[in-house]
């Protein structure tokens, strides 16, 4: 599928014919990628439905490199996308028709790492899991932990604020980011925020993160590490409906508990991870909801008989509690898993990012299961439930004529559910392409524009990841 019509023209071929003539003096052969067959692993990416033909793929191997590439492009009005590992399932890092892919992976170094002030600056192809083994040894790890983690970088995280299981607590890639060394779209290189999280003035770099790469490419990120929990306490609890186990949600978070991660599978999303890893999910459960505390011992030993108290009362029937580590990790291994192992159900499937409250779980649930009926596609659900982020997972066969498109219809109702209950079309995955559409109708006509001009302030003209996220306002703005 090719992105929305709406997106600006590619550009012109004497556009990008003297920007390649400029890159293969400053980069070797086996840096420039070309030829069509070089290209091919850079068109599409975590949103495999899109595909599009980059005119050009630059692997960067210094932020030099970076900064060039993006002078030249700005140079010669071409635009141009920053890609780490390619697993935005928004279709965030899909190529720009024609124009340049900065590959990032190769970016993949500690700059800095300071544990005694609970610091580390890497570079934006640093993969997620590799900071907190990195800082283990010293006690502390960083907490977003998104289900890509052992594969996704840095980099991308910060452009799409990357969330995860056990972001309830602790908070989303903003509230780990310090300081971002980036280069703008027209090639300036800035230093935006610092080492603390006390800094005076405009928080610049919390407005670079989530950008969806509109605003440039990161070169350095300086990332917050936490200590590691002293305790965990990790309950499985099963439910015969998936309403029950929504407003169970509520009602943990009433008590005053505030678990390091809430989440929910309901029976589809439990049979495919039981079929691909025995993780010893209640197979006859109709969902089933793990919540996790966290923290000192004696924190978490006296928020135990409160959790106890609030599950019973929930109507769960059945409660298991991870009596070891492996126990533990065979419950979140399942739980991390359940993306890649709902493949085993179906050829092809949509995955929904949307936001509702968390009081209004359990009805956006029913909604959720009603629609599949209508529709007469099966949904398998799994979310972080501790924030109302929503993941339906939408089975289809995209080998039968017009069955994607009616997925997306589905997922488009999916996501106008969230707008009306006061939620958001996205949690951690970011607008892209996917939901351009949807954005305008979650923000009032001001809002948009004023989204705009501040993007135009930074990119004039619209060559950093152009047509993604404002590409449909960018027109009337």
């Amino acid at each position: 599928m090719a992105p929305p019509a709406d997106s600006p023209a590619r550009p012109h071929p004497d556009g990008i014919r003297p920007l390649l003539e400029r890159l293969s003096q400053r980069f070797t052969a086996q840096q420039l990628l070309t030829g069509k067959g070089q290209t091919a692993p850079f068109e599409s990416d975590g949103l495999t439905a899109f595909r599009t033909h980059p005119g050009a793929v630059v692997l960067a191997e210094s932020a030099d490199d970076v900064v060039d590439v993006v002078r030249l492009c700005h140079t010669f009005g071409v635009p141009f996308v920053a890609r780490g590992s390619g697993t935005s399932l928004s279709g965030g890092s899909l190529p720009i028709e024609g124009g340049v892919v900065i590959a990032l992976n190769r970016l993949n170094r500690v700059l800095r790492y300071a544990p005694q002030h609970r610091v580390i600056v890497v570079e934006p192809g640093f993969i997620n899991l590799q900071v907190s083994k990195h800082a283990a040894p010293n006690g502390l790890y960083y907490s977003p932990d998104p289900s890509s983690g052992p594969v996704c970088t840095i980099g991308g995280n910060v452009a799409f604020n990357s969330g995860g299981a056990h972001c309830l607590k602790y908070g989303m890639t903003a509230n780990h980011v310090l300081g971002v060394k980036a280069v703008l779209p027209d090639g300036e290189v800035v230093t935006l925020g610092a080492d603390s999280l006390e800094t005076a003035g405009p928080d610049l770099a919390g407005m670079f993160v989530g950008c969806e790469g509109l605003f440039g490419v990161a070169l350095e990120i300086t990332l917050r590490l936490l200590p590691i929990p002293e305790r965990y306490h990790t309950v499985l609890a099963a439910y015969d409906s998936l309403t029950k186990a929504g407003d169970a949600v509520s009602k943990v978070v009433a008590s005053g508990l505030l678990p390091g991660a809430m989440e929910i599978m309901d029976r589809l999303a439990i049979e495919a991870s039981e079929a691909a890893v025995h993780a010893g999910y209640p197979l006859q459960a109709a969902a089933a909801l793990i919540v996790e505390l966290e923290g000192a011992e004696e924190e978490v030993a006296a928020e135990i008989p409160l959790l106890d108290e609030v599950i019973r009362q929930s109507g769960a029937y059945e409660v298991r509690v991870a009596k070891s580590p492996k126990e533990r990790m065979d419950i979140w291994i399942g739980r991390k898993c359940a993306f890649s192992a709902v493949g085993r159900l179906s050829p092809d499937y949509i995955v929904q990012d949307g936001v509702v409250p968390r009081t209004r779980l359990g009805e956006a649930l029913t909604t959720i299961e009603a629609l599949g009926r209508e529709y007469k596609l099966r949904i398998a659900n799994v979310f972080h439930a501790g924030d109302g982020n929503l993941h339906p997972l939408i089975l289809y066969d995209g080998r039968v004529e017009g069955q994607l498109e009616h997925a997306e219809r589905l997922a488009g109702e999916i996501l106008r559910m969230c707008i009306r209950l006061g939620g958001s079309i996205t949690g951690e995955h970011g607008v892209g392409v996917e939901k351009l559409a949807y954005l305008p109708e979650m923000y009032s006509e001001t809002e948009m524009a004023l989204m705009n001009r501040i993007r135009r302030a930074v990119d004039p003209a619209e060559l950093a990841n152009r047509g993604k996220m404002l590409a449909a306002a960018s027109k009337g703005a």
